[in-house]
């Protein structure tokens, strides 16, 4: 399968996956707006990074910035993901866990484009 092909093959397998699970998981508690500083320092120490690189640009695994899923829909893959992640029970990453880590990945903007570049401009 060429590299393109499987990349939106693991998107649609996420989002259906996510969206199926958040129906069928029960509400978490009460979501807050997370602590950014702290989600940040969680991608590290809980190895998101590893997979998703350090700004959630993505690598072996999906992209996940900017613009994040919603955190219940992150907390759901995470918990039953597909493919080859491992699965995060909520006693490892915690919902408060996973709604700081979006606050953090919420925090990242958008890449500069080429063109506003000034040594990349023709």
């Amino acid at each position: 399968m060429k590299p393109v092909c499987k990349s939106l093959f693991l998107m649609a397998s996420f989002l259906c996956a996510a969206s199926a699970l958040a129906a069928e998981t029960p509400k978490p508690a009460a979501a807050t707006d997370g602590d950014a500083a702290r989600g940040k320092a969680l991608f590290v120490k809980d190895g998101c990074y590893e997979c998703h690189g350090y700004v959630g640009q993505g690598n072996v695994g999906l992209r996940l910035a900017p613009n994040p899923l919603p955190w219940e829909g992150i907390a759901a893959y995470i918990r039953n993901p597909a493919g080859e992640m491992p699965p995060y029970v909520s006693k490892v990453v915690s919902d408060q866990d996973v709604q700081d880590i979006h606050a953090y990945l919420a925090t990242i903007s958008k890449p500069t484009a080429a063109g506003d570049i000034p040594l990349l401009r023709p």
